[in-house]
Formats: structure tokens, sequence, C-alpha cells
């Protein structure tokens, strides 16, 4: 019934705006809408040539924009690269996210923890001097999050590393990422992991508790 009352309404808007703009006079509409598909015939071959430019035009915009921006992730304050240090140097996740094995949250890295190393390697580097007015400043590093939960989940770090789950499962290959390609997780991603190892999916006790 609504979907009626719905159409309705927005035919009787449509009617009215084509008898406004015609003056009172509503076959103007349809002799002008026929001239108009003459006109189109009559140019239709450079009428295909502007779009096909148009579409060429757009197909290069996206795919030299937006899947480079999909693939990785968003600029962070600071570029710090997970292919160079979890990949190259192999720095386990747990020496920058300490919490992780007994806190909910994995704990982001503090400004002393990336001049733990960089006080001694490349310390001159711009962006380590950057590091350096955030701790002199005492300004946390204005990280961007890049995995999304909706609010009314409860993800509990703690527990999943107790059972063995290893992060890749969840966050992927970060070893070799520069920048972090960000994922919002839906319910099914976690409905079939706990499926497949036969964990709890009682919904308050597994993840809306």
């Amino acid at each position: 019934m609504e979907i009626l009352i719905t159409t309705i309404a927005i035919i009787s808007v449509l009617v009215l705006a084509v008898i406004i703009g015609t003056g009172g006079k509503p076959m103007r509409f349809i002799t002008a809408f026929g001239e108009t598909l003459s006109s189109l015939a009559k140019n239709r071959i450079p009428l295909l040539w502007t779009g096909l430019c148009v579409l060429l035009i757009l197909g290069f915009l996206y795919f030299f924009y937006i899947p480079p921006a999909t693939r990785i992730g968003p600029e962070q304050p600071i570029p710090f690269s997970h292919r160079v240090h979890a990949g190259v140097k192999v720095i386990q996740c747990r020496f920058c996210h300490p919490y992780v094995e007994r806190s909910l949250h994995p704990g982001i890295p503090p400004v002393e923890k990336c001049l733990y190393c960089h006080k001694y390697i490349i310390a001159n580097h711009p962006w380590i001097r950057k590091e350096h007015e955030y701790f002199n400043t005492r300004t946390p590093t204005p990280w961007k999050k890049v995995f999304y939960l909706p609010e009314h989940v409860l993800f509990n770090h703690q527990r999943h590393i107790k059972k063995e789950v290893e992060c890749e499962k969840c966050h992927g290959q970060i070893e070799t990422m520069d920048r972090i390609r960000g994922k919002r997780f839906k319910m099914g991603f976690c409905v079939e992991c706990h499926k497949s190892k036969g964990a709890n999916l009682d919904c308050w006790l597994a993840c809306h508790s």
C-alpha cells in the first residue's frame, strides 16, 4: 500500500512538473521530445564519439586513482611500513602491539616504542625527527584506524591469541604491505571461522557480550 501511494505521488509530481514547464500545454512536451530524438538521430556519429571519449576518460580516472587507493590503505601521519618492519626485519607483531595477549585490544605503539629503535637507527631522518616532536610535546602519534568492527560487536584479542588464532587470519599478510589495506569485518566472516574451528556460536557468549 505504501509503495502504491509513493508511486502515485511521484507520478503526480512529474505530471504537474510537465504541465507547469509547458505553460499548461503538455502536448508540447511530446512534440519537443520527438524533436529531440530526431536531432539525436541526425547527430548520432558525433554523439557516439563524444560518449566513447567520455567513457575512456572516466575509465582512465577510475583505474588510475581508485584501485591504488584501495590497495594501499590510508596515509598515516608517519609512513610506517609493515613490509619493512614485519617482513624484512622480522619484528614480531607483539613487540609493537604488546597488549594483544592480555587485553581486548592489541594496543597502539606509543612514540617511545618507535624511538626505542629509531633513536639510533636513521635518527636524523625527517620522519624520525617528527616522532621526536611528538615525544617532546607528549603528543600521541595520531595513527589512523584501518580495521573496523560494528560498535555492538566485542572482539577479544586475548581470547583468540590463546586459542592460537594467527593475526594473519583476520588482518591478512601484513608483512607484505607498506600501507595496510583496511577492512570492515562482517558477521559472516566471524561465523564461518567459528564454524570451521568448532568455536562457540552463541550470540551473547561469543561476540555480543
